[in-house]
């Protein structure tokens, strides 16, 4: 009987027990990062039982920091940095300053760490996690409001400065005085060369190639090309500029967020993503020894505690002098109060480089479990402790303006999904009265054309809640679904009513079964069916014809569009 590759097991047992864990973790409540984490504990090599290839899970585990950094740079816009600056940046600076210090006063209370060391274990534990933040954000309905733009502000100044580290931590290993400042400078200048070139080549290289695979109509090959620019363009960053491949990564996300394909990009890409950051999460896992966390419970402890202080505790209390409204700012805080994908990043870079001692990993490792089990409890403190403030401070004054001003979005608009033969006519008819509406359409060719013609289109697949997200969804009046499948209807729907509970839906039906669905999600929304309208057209004329009041007959029409087809044909019209 042949047995099967190390390497195969070792990704077939790493997705399972990542799997399985994340099940369990979910049962109970919690993100399913930390039944990743717990997983790879399990399958470690510092645990009995199975052992998976460490180094084979670390090299994927490298893809999808570089899948994660890659989607990160796709959302990355500096105009939501700029619409909440006067917040963001200010107060993430000066949090990831005060996390620092606390973490370095834990390190320089440890044998042997330096000034300097200690200031890199500070920072590991300053950083919160952008994919936990989000995902706590989701869960309590937050996502779309004012404290979620703070908090992508705020994450995207702690990115920056992640960034920054990813790339002056090799410079500065194993250098000195005069050494040390040029190891920097020229891994600053290859940087800079690597941003130039992305930012002048890359910026109208990258869009344009991928327009043209989009063109071809072929979701495959756009999904396979998006996949190449982003782990090609960190490979060669890596090859070429020694810059790392994660940040090759996140400037590829960069230049291709900045273009019309950013949002289907990131929609392509996310299930990815997902799979690939749960083996990395798996990978940090595996690194986990419970005998150094039980040699050094003290250590870590303390480290969970520089955690939540450092990053909740410090979160809270920048906003509010701020003058944020307290509740924004708990709400900001406590997602924000825990550590998590870039901490490990960091973490492995110091420690490959020699910087930071293995033995930190234990209490960096459980400060991050223990702040992510620890959210829903620090979600109810922080808000109960922003409820009993509110009225005490200082009202922001124009909070939604002055200080965490947004930039100009569309609102009560209608979002039309699908430019066919439907949507074309329904566009019509919006134009006609100047009513704001944004198109959703998944064929590139036409989805250039109108925005040639100047009207508002999102080029991509309107099942995919990135694109929902995008045409701001969360402000919109209806949505007008023209697609021709049902289950594509029914899944936009989903998404809407989701992303706005308040929004109106519209649907191309083909059967009775689609438009009862829709009457018992929505009994304000109207299913369509095609072959029912033209009948009902011919219906309207024909009385009109035949001497019937126009009033009479429209009347007669309302009614049978209310009815199923079968019913119709045998009740007595009763109008």
């Amino acid at each position: 009987m042949e047995h099967a590759p190390p390497f195969l097991a070792s990704l077939v047992l790493g997705l399972a027990f990542a799997f399985a864990f994340g099940i369990a973790a979910r049962m109970l409540r919690m993100p399913p990062l930390v039944g990743y984490l717990v997983a790879g504990v399990a399958i470690g090599p510092n645990t009995p039982g199975v052992i998976i290839d460490g180094e084979f899970t670390r090299t994927l585990a490298e893809v999808g920091v570089g899948l994660l950094l890659f989607g990160v740079g796709l959302h990355f816009r500096a105009q939501d940095l700029l619409a909440v600056w006067r917040v963001a940046v200010p107060g993430a600076t000066a949090q990831v300053a005060v996390g620092m210090l606390l973490g370095a006063a834990l390190g320089m209370a440890l044998p042997g760490l330096s000034f300097g060391t200690a200031l890199v274990f500070g920072l590991a534990l300053a950083i919160a996690s952008t994919a936990v933040a989000t995902r706590a954000l989701e869960e309590r309905g937050q996502l779309s409001g004012e404290a979620a733009r703070i908090a992508m502000g705020w994450l995207v100044l702690q990115d920056l400065i992640v960034v920054l580290g990813l790339v002056l931590l090799p410079a500065a290993a194993g250098q000195q005085g005069d050494g040390l400042g040029l190891s920097i400078l020229i891994a600053v200048a290859k940087l800079v060369a690597f941003a130039a070139l992305m930012l002048i080549v890359g910026r109208r290289l990258l869009p344009w190639a991928l327009a043209r695979v989009a063109r071809s109509g072929s979701r495959e090959l756009f999904t396979l090309s998006v996949v190449v620019v982003a782990l090609g363009v960190a490979f060669g960053a890596t090859t070429l500029f020694g810059v790392s491949f994660a940040l090759g990564a996140f400037f590829a996300g960069v230049v291709l967020g900045e273009s019309d394909l950013g949002h289907q990009a990131a929609a392509e890409t996310l299930p990815l993503q997902r799979i690939f950051a749960a083996i990395f999460f798996v990978s940090v896992g595996m690194l986990l020894n419970p005998a150094t966390v039980l040699d050094a419970p003290f250590t870590s402890l303390l480290a969970l505690a520089v955690v939540l202080v450092g990053t909740g505790g410090a979160t809270f209390v920048l906003l509010v002098l701020l003058r944020t409204p307290p509740k924004t700012a708990a709400i900001v805080a406590a997602a924000l109060a825990q550590i998590g994908e870039f901490s490990f990043v960091l973490m492995e870079l110091a420690i490959g480089q020699g910087i930071l001692p293995a033995a930190l990993r234990g209490p960096i490792l459980l400060g991050s479990f223990g702040a992510i089990l620890l959210m829903p409890l620090t979600f109810r403190l922080l808000t109960g402790l922003g409820s009993r403030m509110r009225g005490r401070i200082l009202p922001a004054r124009d909070a939604r303006g002055r200080f965490v001003a947004t930039l100009p979005r569309m609102e009560n608009h209608a979002i039309l999904i699908g430019y066919g033969r439907v949507g074309v006519l329904v566009a019509a008819a919006l134009r006609r009265h100047n009513l704001p509406f944004i198109v959703i359409e998944d064929d590139r060719k036409r989805a250039e054309m109108l925005r040639g013609q100047g009207l508002p289109v999102l080029w991509g697949n309107g099942t995919q809640p990135e694109m929902l997200e995008a045409a701001h969804a969360e402000r919109a009046r209806l949505v007008i679904v023209t697609l021709p499948l049902a289950w594509e209807a029914r899944r936009v729907v989903e998404l809407a009513r989701a992303a706005n509970p308040r929004i109106v839906v519209t649907v191309r039906a083909h059967q009775d079964a689609e438009v009862d669905w829709l009457h018992d999600l929505d009994a304000t929304g109207l299913a369509v069916m095609g072959e029912r309208e033209v009948a009902l057209g011919i219906a309207d004329f024909a009385l009109q014809r035949m001497g019937v009041a126009s009033s009479t007959s429209q009347a007669t029409v309302d009614v049978l569009r209310k009815r199923r087809v079968a019913d119709a044909a045998t009740a007595g019209l009763g109008v």
